[in-house]
């Protein structure tokens, strides 16, 4: 299961539309970040669905059930190239 983000709460979310002394400027600036926060959270779960899709296509649930014999093959992975500056090789324990 994907975890989606939460939208936080902006300041815009406290004007309010039915206002009789509400500044034009302000609600039309309401209406652009309205549809600015729709347009992006339609983007956010398009993005969510691809990924699933991906995910699912890639990747198989496993085919053994509990208490079956299953080989562990354990790989040395390297994250990152190490400084050579910096590593000193030790020749006596300490």
């Amino acid at each position: 299961m994907l975890k989606q983000f939460c939208n936080p709460r902006l300041p815009y979310d406290t004007l309010k539309n039915n206002l009789v002394d509400i500044n034009p400027t302000a609600s039309s600036f309401k209406i652009i970040l309205d549809k600015a926060r729709h347009w992006a959270n339609r983007c956010m779960q398009d993005s969510f669905k691809y990924l699933k899709e991906r995910w699912d296509k890639s990747n198989k649930p496993p085919d053994f059930k509990v208490g079956d014999l299953v080989l562990v093959q354990l790989q040395t992975l390297i994250t990152s190239k190490a400084q050579r500056n910096l590593n000193i090789p030790l020749h006596d324990p300490l």
